[in-house]
């Protein structure tokens, strides 16, 4: 890489495998939770949330903003979810997890860690992810927005009316 030049995956990039990576961002302090499984079922997301709760102090409620991926809304989760009453879900919009800050740690997650990597398994994956995570809450930093939300708006509102004889659909409101 040279200064100016972007980022580019080779020709003879190869894939060693995929872990599925839960993760929860303590929204103030900046400290992540996290459980690694081999699939992304309900079964394993369960079990995530009961990471969640042996890591939050008792007393203190627990808000998870999620995605309206099909395993957060399972019977086995919403029994779950009923047996602890501290526990409050906020789904996001469809197409709108760029709103759940915890995404925005997995960008920096893939940014710092991930696309750089070298690994050549499953287990150097999750170790690297690890380590990183580890790294992260020895030092955790909240993120914090640069940007008002009339700022965020305007620049999305910009961005509908560049695209909007595009061909391409874009809702402005």
């Amino acid at each position: 890489m040279r200064p100016g030049q972007a980022e580019r995956r080779t020709h003879d990039y190869v894939r060693h495998g995929s872990t599925s990576l839960f993760a929860a961002l303590e929204v103030k302090s900046g400290r992540v939770v996290s459980d690694f499984h081999a699939r992304h079922r309900s079964v394993e997301f369960r079990k995530f949330l009961d990471r969640i709760e042996a890591a939050v102090p008792n007393g203190l409620d627990v808000h998870l903003i999620l995605d309206n991926y099909g395993t957060h809304k399972t019977p086995l989760i919403y029994r779950w979810l009923t047996r602890h009453p501290r526990f409050h879900v906020h789904f996001t919009p469809t197409n709108a997890s760029w709103l759940n800050l915890v995404e925005r740690w997995f960008a920096a997650l893939t940014e710092k860690q991930i696309r750089r990597g070298v690994d050549r398994s499953t287990r150097e994956l999750e170790q690297a992810i690890r380590h990183h995570i580890e790294t992260t809450n020895a030092r955790p930093k909240p993120f914090v927005w640069t940007k008002t939300a009339d700022e965020i708006l305007a620049c999305v509102a910009r961005f509908c009316k560049r695209i909007s004889d595009s061909g391409h659909w874009c809702r402005s409101n």
